[in-house]
C-alpha cells in the first residue's frame, strides 16, 4: 500500500508533463554504391545528440518541435553527411552515404571516441567556471559498462585515478569515496554538488553526503582535484559534481523505464520523463529500491524523486528550478572484529540497529548572457533534511545484545545559500584573457541530539529520556553556522598555447555550538553517583585567504602539460566535538586542518588511439585529524581522535585508455578498448607532538591502487571485464596492525575483485546483466568508528543483476 500511494503521488506530480504535442519526422538512408536501404545509420543533431537510428530498410523516425535542424548522418565505414533540413511533418529527402576507404571524418572520430572512452577532461572554460591548469576528470555515464542500478562505485569510478572506495552495501544508498589519503566516509573530504549546487548536510560543520543521485539519472560526474578549493570550497579532496541528464530537446515526451532484479532480493525501478515544449524543458525521475541485503539484518527501502524545469526567456536568458526528495530506511547489521570476520564474514549479531534519512533539496538558477564576452549566473539553493540512527553499539562488537535501551542520535539540517558568478572575456597584452569573479553566502542552523531510545527492535526513532533518566550518553546541541566567501580566477594567455591561471578565495567562517551534555557517573553495581547537566557554548571565527595558480601548455592538439598548486582548509565538524561514541574519545583541543595540493602532469590523446593522463601529486597537511592509540589514567587504552601532526602524501597517478580498433586496424563494426588505472602512493607523518607518530605512514593510503578493464563490443552488443586490486592500508596514525576489541583499529588487508558485465540493445529495448565480485572474494574496505558499525563492515560477496530498459 505504501508503494501504491507513493506511485500515485508521483503520477500527480508528473502527469501535467505528459500532455505535450509532437511532430513526427521520417526519412530514408541508402548506400550510394548499390542504392539499398542502409541499416544502423545514426542521426545526430548539431549538438551531438542522437535522434534516431535507421532500421533494416534504412528508414528512420523521430519527433521534434523545431522548424529547422542541422543533421549529421553517420555509419562506420561510410563518409558522414551533413544536411540542413526543414521539418514540416512530411517525409524528408533521401540521404545517400558513400562507402569510405579513407580515414574517418571528424564526426566519425568523435563518435568512435565517445563509444570507447568513458572519460574526458573539462575545457578551459565551461559555463561560468574556469578549469584551465587543473586536474579534471569527467565520467561519461552513457559510455560505461557498470551496474548503474545499484550505484556500484567500484565500476562507475573505475577510471578516476587514486580513489579509495568504501564498499558497504549492494544497493549504493550512499557514496563513500576518498583519495590521496582522505577518509572516504560519506565523501566528506570532497565538496559534493548536484548541477553545481551543494548537497551535503552542512558544507563546513558536517560535510557528509547522505544523498547521492542515482547513476541512471546522470550524464556526467565531474571531478576536480584539490585545486577546486578556490572556486567551490576549501576541501582537500576537491569537487565532485553530479550532472543530471539534460531534457530531450526534440521530443515533448521521452520516457525511460528501467527495472532491475538482483541477488539478495534486490529490486529497483528507475523511470524518467523528459521533453521540451516551446521555451519550457523538463527532466524528472522517480527511483525506488528495496532489498534484503547480503547479511542478516540488512534490509532496506529507498524512494527518490527529482524534477528539473528550465524556461528560456530568450536565447540569452534562462531560468532553471530543481527539487530533489529522498527518503530511505535501512537496517544495519553492525560491525565485526577480526576474529568474527575470519569465522564468518557475513554474520550479524545486531538485529535492532536502524538508520533513516529524509532529504529535501531545492535550487533555482538564472543564467544571463550580457554579451558575447560577459556571462552571469546566480544559484539559490537550500536543504531541509534529517538523519536518525538507533541501535545497540557497544565497544565490544562480539557482545550479545542485552536488549536494553538503545543509543539514539537524531540530526536535523536546515541551510540555504546563494552563489553569483560572472565571467568576462577581454584582451590582455594583445592576447585573450578571461576573468571569473564570484561570491558565496551560506547560512546553516543545524541540530543534533543524543540519548536513550526504546528497548524494542523496531525502527523507532523517539527518545525515552523520562524512562532512562540516567542514560550516560545524553546531549543536545544547536549549530548556527555562517560562511561568506569571495573568489576569483583568471586565465591569462601568454601565448596562444600557453596560459597562466592565478586565483584566490577569501573566506569568513563562523561556527557555533550551543547546548548541553549530561555527566552521569555510575558505580560498579550500576548505582547513580552523579547526574548533572553541563551547559556548553562555543563560537569559532576564522577569516583567511586561499591562493592558487595553475599553468597549461598545449604544444599541439594531442598534448597538454599542466600543473597547479592550491591551498586547502577543512574545519572541525560538529561530529568531532559533540557526539559520544563508545569506540573512541575526542581530544578536547581538536582544531582545523590546513595545507595545500600540488599537481603536475601531461595528458591528451595520442594518434587518436590512446587517451592518457600521467601525473605526480603532493598533498601537504598541517594539523591532520586522525586516530591514535592512547593510554588513559584509568589504565585503559583507547582510540583518540584529534590533530595528529603534519603529513605529506605523494605519488604517481596514471590512466591509459587504448582504442584497440584504431591501434590494430580492426573492423569498425567492433569496439575494443583497454584501460589501466594505476596509483603508486607513499606517505609519512613529518612531525607530531604525540610520541611514536613521526615517521609513521598516513592512514587510508594504499601503496598500490590498480583498476584495469577490457571492453568488447559488436554492433549493439557490449561486454566488459574489470579487475580491481588494492594493497593494504592503515586506519590509524599509530599504524596498528592488530585489531582491538571493537574492530575499529587495525590494518585493512589487501584485496582484489573481478567484475563482469554485458549489454545488448534492440530497437527501444536494452538488457544489462553482470556478475559483481565474480571470484567471490571475502574482503572488507572499512573499519567504521560509528554507524553502521562500529567495527569491520564486510563488502558484498558474489552477486548478480539483470536490468531491462525501455525507451520511447
Amino acid at each position: 500500500m505504501k508503494l501504491l500511494g507513493f506511485n500515485f503521488l508521483v503520477f500527480l506530480i508528473f502527469a501535467p508533463l505528459l500532455a505535450f504535442a509532437q511532430v513526427n519526422v521520417s526519412g530514408e538512408v541508402y548506400d550510394a554504391s548499390n542504392t539499398k536501404g542502409l541499416a544502423s545509420v545514426e542521426i545526430y543533431n548539431e549538438f551531438g545528440a542522437k535522434l534516431a537510428v535507421t532500421n533494416a530498410e534504412g528508414i528512420y523516425t523521430f519527433t521534434s518541435l523545431e522548424a529547422k535542424l542541422n543533421l549529421v548522418f553517420f555509419k562506420y565505414g561510410y563518409t558522414a553527411v551533413k544536411s540542413v533540413v526543414l521539418l514540416n511533418g512530411a517525409k524528408l529527402a533521401t540521404i545517400l552515404l558513400e562507402p569510405s576507404a579513407e580515414q574517418l571524418s571528424e564526426v566519425e572520430i568523435v563518435a568512435v571516441k565517445q563509444k570507447l572512452f568513458s572519460i574526458k577532461r573539462l575545457k578551459d572554460v565551461e559555463g561560468t567556471a574556469i578549469y584551465a591548469g587543473k586536474k579534471t576528470e569527467v565520467i561519461l555515464i552513457d559510455n560505461l559498462m557498470a551496474n548503474l542500478a545499484s550505484n556500484n562505485a567500484r565500476q562507475i569510478y573505475s577510471q578516476i585515478v587514486g580513489l579509495n572506495i568504501y564498499q558497504n552495501d549492494d544497493a549504493g544508498l550512499q557514496l563513500n569515496i576518498g583519495g590521496r589519503g582522505l577518509d572516504p566516509n560519506r565523501t566528506s573530504n570532497f565538496n559534493t554538488r548536484q548541477n553545481n549546487y551543494d548537497i551535503s548536510a552542512d558544507v563546513l560543520g558536517y560535510p557528509e553526503s547522505y544523498y547521492a543521485p542515482p547513476a541512471e539519472s546522470l550524464s556526467e560526474i565531474q571531478i576536480i582535484r584539490g585545486a577546486a578549493s578556490l572556486q567551490y570550497g576549501t576541501q582537500f579532496g576537491g569537487l565532485v559534481n553530479f550532472k543530471t541528464k539534460a531534457p530531450s530537446r526534440f521530443k515533448p515526451l521521452e520516457v525511460v523505464l528501467r527495472n532491475t532484479l538482483g541477488s539478495n532480493g534486490l529490486y529497483t525501478n528507475f523511470t524518467s520523463f523528459s521533453g521540451t515544449q516551446k521555451k519550457l524543458s523538463y527532466y524528472a525521475y522517480i527511483n525506488y529500491k528495496k532489498g534484503d541485503g547480503f547479511r542478516p539484518n540488512s534490509e532496506f527501502e529507498s524512494k527518490n524523486i527529482f524534477s528539473h524545469f528550465e524556461y528560456a526567456f530568450s536565447p540569452k536568458t534562462k531560468v532553471e528550478v530543481e527539487l530533489t526528495y529522498l527518503t530511505y530506511l535501512a537496517q544495519q547489521a553492525g560491525g565485526l572484529n577480526d576474529a568474527m570476520f575470519s569465522n564468518d564474514p557475513y554474520q550479524s549479531v545486531r538485529s535492532r540497529n536502524w538508520f533513516q534519512v529524509d532529504w529535501l533539496l531545492y535550487n533555482a538558477k538564472i543564467t544571463h548572457e550580457f554579451s558575447e564576452k560577459t556571462t552571469f549566473s546566480f544559484n539559490f539553493f537550500g536543504l531541509n533534511a534529517s538523519r536518525d540512527a538507533i541501535g545497540f553499539r557497544t565497544n565490544r562488537v562480539d557482545q550479545i545484545d542485552s536488549f536494553e535501551e538503545r543509543d539514539l542520535i537524531r540530526g536535523k539540517f536546515r541551510n540555504f545559500g546563494f552563489e553569483p558568478r560572472i565571467l568576462h572575456a577581454y584582451n590582455f597584452l594583445g592576447k585573450k584573457a578571461k576573468l571569473l569573479l564570484g561570491a558565496k553566502f551560506y547560512k546553516a542552523n543545524n541540530s543534533n541530539e543524543q540519548g536513550p531510545g526504546s528497548n524494542g527492535s523496531a525502527a523507532d526513532f523517539g527518545f525515552e529520556t523520562a524512562k532512562y533518566i540516567d542514560y550516560q550518553a545524553q546531549s543536545s546541541y544547536d549549530y548556527p553556522n555562517l560562511n561568506t566567501a569571495f573568489f576569483g580566477e583568471q586565465i591569462i594567455y601568454l601565448k596562444d598555447n600557453f596560459s597562466v591561471t592565478p586565483g584566490f578565495r577569501m573566506e569568513y567562517i563562523k561556527t557555533e555550538s550551543i547546548g548541553y551534555y549530561k555527566n552521569v557517573n555510575l558505580d560498579a553495581a550500576g548505582n547513580v553517583l552523579l547526574n548533572e547537566t553541563i551547559p556548553s557554548m562555543e563560537t569559532r571565527k576564522r577569516a583567511f585567504v586561499l591562493l592558487g595558480i595553475g599553468t597549461s601548455y598545449k604544444p599541439n592538439k594531442q598534448l597538454e602539460v599542466y600543473n597547479n598548486i592550491s591551498q586547502n582548509y577543512r574545519s572541525v565538524t560538529f561530529a568531532d566535538i559533540s557526539i559520544v561514541n563508545p569506540a573512541f574519545v575526542i581530544n578536547p583541543n581538536i582544531t582545523d586542518e590546513k595545507g595545500y595540493n600540488l599537481d603536475f602532469g601531461i595528458r591528451g590523446i595520442f594518434n587518436k588511439t590512446v587517451l592518457y593522463d600521467l601525473s605526480v601529486f603532493g598533498l601537504f597537511y598541517n594539523n591532520r585529524i586522525g586516530f591514535v592509540q592512547k593510554a588513559f589514567p584509568d589504565g585503559n587504552v583507547k582510540s583518540e581522535r584529534g590533530n595528529v601532526g603534519s603529513a605529506t602524501i605523494y605519488g604517481l597517478e596514471s590512466l591509459v585508455d587504448f582504442n584497440l580498433i584504431k591501434l590494430f586496424d580492426i573492423d569498425y563494426k567492433y569496439g575494443v578498448s583497454l584501460f589501466v588505472n594505476t596509483s603508486l602512493i607513499d606517505s609519512k607523518y613529518n612531525a607530531s607532538e604525540i610520541n611514536g607518530i613521526t615517521g609513521k605512514k598516513v592512514e587510508f593510503v594504499p601503496r598500490v591502487n590498480l583498476k584495469t578493464g577490457f571492453k568488447f563490443a559488436y554492433k549493439d552488443f557490449s561486454s566488459s571485464i574489470q579487475y580491481t586490486y588494492m594493497s593494504e592500508q592503515f586506519t590509524d596514525a599509530s599504524n596498528s596492525v592488530d585489531s582491538n576489541l571493537s574492530g575499529v583499529i587495525g590494518m585493512l588487508p589487501s584485496y582484489d575483485v573481478l567484475d563482469l558485465a554485458f549489454s545488448y540493445k534492440y530497437k527501444k529495448f536494452k538488457i544489462e546483466t553482470g556478475i559483481n565480485n565474480m571470484l567471490n572474494s571475502a574482503y572488507f574496505t572499512r573499519r567504521a568508528t560509528g554507524y553502521p558499525g562500529p567495527g569491520i563492515i564486510p563488502s558484498p560477496p558474489r552477486n548478480s543483476y539483470l536490468t531491462l530498459e525501455l525507451k520511447f
